[in-house]
Parts: structure tokens; sequence; C-alpha cells
């Protein structure tokens, strides 16, 4: 017993060793700590740096064994190395260069010019071919405005009409545009106005004379006069289909040689109501197609007291606003529209036919343009053309004193019967 409380006692006497609960919370104490160096050596260490650094940071506190830290280490697998990651900085992308560099020999061009859509050359082409369609077709329209002679057709008229340059060119524009191709919608009817002896049914024959002489047919002109044709107006119904079965004639022969007739209706003032509307129906669209192509030309005095009073407030009103006498073209023309818009209101009231007219008012004659009538008369008769006595002639007639000018009442309807009696 003595020997057994001699060997505990040096025993007792000797440091004293934790138990096992103790242990184990130190363990995983220094096991965290050094999990805590080894992941502050991977972010803080600087690249490049030695093993001087790790015992640096050994004496500061974290020991670094190379068994215990390879073991403590994250089994991650990365590419990098721990002392690559911190180092790692974006890469700046390389510019391209714009400059293309092309071999010697070769072509110094941009690619995109050497390759030509095909588009663009059918482009080229439709655009040459419709120009060409253009030209031919603006050919086409001065033969068929050629064929009628409109250039001479003026000439004769100014040689022969005295005292009606706006009306002789309202007539030749229209017919111009009228007859510059062949294929219409609708008939052309001029409607020619004025008073007694200013020289419509002038105006009527030489359109006559001259369609005659270029269609080379006389049959494709129509000259129809109310008193002769249809002198009675009880036997208006019967003279409406005469005048359609002759109209229905002459554009049916003209549509065979490809031409223009001309209809020429005289004294249209005395027709009765029901040719007036069997000439709107010849006007209309839905008739068939060889009717529209056809110029209708009438001649009336409706409205010449209207034309009379305009010319004489005009000639007044000019003389007030021109002292020196000269005339004034915009003033004249803005008349001229006033006077055919007061006549087709007029005309419009008494048959609806004159709604589709182009109305041309002929004016009344000076002293002078009658003088200009006799002298052609007497050539006419064979008399020599003496101014003296054309004058004197002249002198015998009744005019309108206005204004200084003298306008003839009645025109030139008596210079025939006067001629007569020399």
């Amino acid at each position: 017993m003595d020997g057994v409380q001699a060997s505990l006692e040096p025993a007792a006497a000797g440091p004293s060793i934790p138990g096992p609960s103790v242990i184990a919370p130190l363990r995983a104490v220094v096991r965290l700590r050094r999990r805590v160096c080894l992941l502050r050596k991977r972010r803080l260490l600087p690249p490049g740096a030695g093993p001087a650094s790790g015992a640096g940071a050994a004496r500061a506190g974290c020991s670094s064994g190379a068994p215990r830290a390879d073991r403590d280490r994250p089994q991650v697998f990365t590419f990098d190395g721990p002392a690559e990651l911190p180092s790692r900085t974006p890469r700046k992308r390389r510019r391209r260069s714009r400059v293309v560099l092309y071999p010697e020999p070769s072509r110094k061009c941009r690619p995109h010019a050497e390759r030509r859509s095909r588009a663009q050359r059918c482009l080229v082409l439709l655009v040459a071919v419709v120009g060409f369609q253009v030209l031919n077709a603006i050919e086409n329209l001065d033969d068929n405005a050629q064929r009628y002679d409109l250039d001479g057709l003026e000439k004769a008229l100014q040689r022969a009409v005295f005292g009606q340059p706006a009306a002789v060119g309202r007539i030749v524009a229209l017919l111009r545009d009228y007859l510059a191709t062949h294929v219409h919608s609708r008939p052309l009817l001029l409607a020619l106005h004025g008073p007694s002896g200013v020289g419509k049914s002038h105006v009527g024959r030489l359109l006559a004379r001259h369609f005659r002489a270029v269609l080379e047919d006389g049959a494709l002109v129509l000259q129809y006069h109310a008193r002769h044709h249809c002198p009675e107006p009880r036997a208006a119904q019967a003279c409406r289909e005469q005048l359609a079965g002759l109209v229905a004639d002459v554009v049916a022969r003209a549509e065979v040689e490809e031409k223009t007739p001309l209809v020429v209706l005289d004294e249209a003032e005395l027709l009765p109501r029901a040719l007036l509307d069997e000439l709107r129906s010849l006007l209309q669209p839905q008739r068939a197609h060889h009717f529209h192509n056809a110029v209708y030309v009438l001649l009336s005095s409706a409205g010449g007291a209207d034309i009379t009073r305009f010319v004489l407030r005009n000639a007044s009103a000019a003389r007030a606003r021109r002292p020196d006498g000269d005339p004034d073209r915009a003033a004249a023309l803005r008349a001229e529209e006033e006077l055919r818009a007061g006549l087709r209101a007029l005309l419009v009231r008494e048959h609806p036919l004159w709604q589709a007219a182009a109305i041309v008012p002929f004016l009344l004659l000076d002293k002078q343009d009658v003088v200009s009538c006799f002298r052609e008369e007497m050539a006419a008769e064979g008399f020599f053309p003496e101014q003296a006595r054309a004058e004197l002639l002249a002198a015998q007639l009744s005019y309108y004193r206005v204004a200084g000018r003298e306008f003839a009442v009645t025109g030139c309807k008596q210079v025939v019967a006067k001629v007569n009696l020399l």
C-alpha cells in the first residue's frame, strides 16, 4: 500500500493533461485559424511573392506547413494557380484596321463596284422603252394633226374673216387640241354666237369647205340648216329622226376611214327642242364609240343682244381707263371670260345642250372692218377694190357711236346687196 502511494504521488506532482473535452475545441480553433491564414494568403499575396513573404506571414501567426496546407486546401479545380487569380485583368480588344490592302498586281477598286445588280439594267431598259414610246406617240399626234392642215385653216380664216381675231384663234386652238388624236371620249361641240352680220355663217362655210378638201370626201361633212331641212315646227319628231339618221351615216363612214367628220348646224336658235334633245343625246358618253369622234358646230344668234351691250359698255370703259387708246390685253381677256360665262348661263336656261359646248362669242364689227368687207366683195364681183368707193358704201350703213368708235349695227350683212347695186 505504501509503494502504491509512493508511485502515485510523483504523478500528481507533474503537469496535468487536459481531458478530451478540451482538446477537440482547440483542434477546431487551430484548423479554422490555418484556413483563414490560407485564404488571406490567396487573396492578399501579390504576384511574385517569394518564400520570405510566406515566412513573414507564418511569423505573423499563420503557420504554413506544406502537408497540412495541401490537406486543408479546398478541392476546387481551376486552370489558374492560387497566385494568378488576383492578377487577372480584362483583356483589351484589338481594333481592326479599316484600311484594306490589295496586292499590287490586282485591281484597286471597291468590291461592291464590281458586282452590278441585274435590276438596274432592267430599269435602264424600261426607261429607254418608255421614252421611245412617248416620242413615237408625240410624232403620231403631229401626224394626225397635220392631216387636217390646221395651219392652212388658220391662215384662211384670218384672211377672210374681219374683226374677229380672238374668235378665230379660239376656234383653231380648240380644233388643234381635239384633232391631235383620233380616239376621244366625247365629241367636240363649238357654239358660235353673235349678232347678225358678224361672220358666223361665213366661218361655217369656210370650215365646211376646208374639211371637204382635207378629208377628200364630201360625205364626211354635213351642213344642216334649220329653215331648209326642218321648216315646219310641227314635224319636229320627223326632223329628229332624219337628223339622227344623217349623223349616224356620217360618223359610221368616218369610222371606217379613220377620219373625224364635221357637222355644221346653221341658225341653231330656230331648231325645235326635239332636235336639241337629239343633239344632246349624240354627245353623251353612253353612245357607241364612233359617235365620240366628231366635230359639231352650232351657229346661232342667241345672246346677240347681250354681246352688243357688252361691246358697247366695254368700249366706253376701256376709253375711260386708257385715254391714249392703247388696248389693255389683260383686261380684254378678263372681259372675254366674263362674256363667255354670262352667255353660258343664259343659254343653259334655254336648253342644257350648251352646258357641254365650247362657246365662242363674235363681237361687233367697227367701220374699218366693214370697209374691208366691201373691198373683199368688190374684188370677188370683178370690181376694182377702190378704198374711197368702199368707204362711201360703208358710210351708208348704220352704226353705234360710243367713245369715238363706230360699230356697225348689221355688220357686213348688207355688203352683198350694196355691191350688187354697182
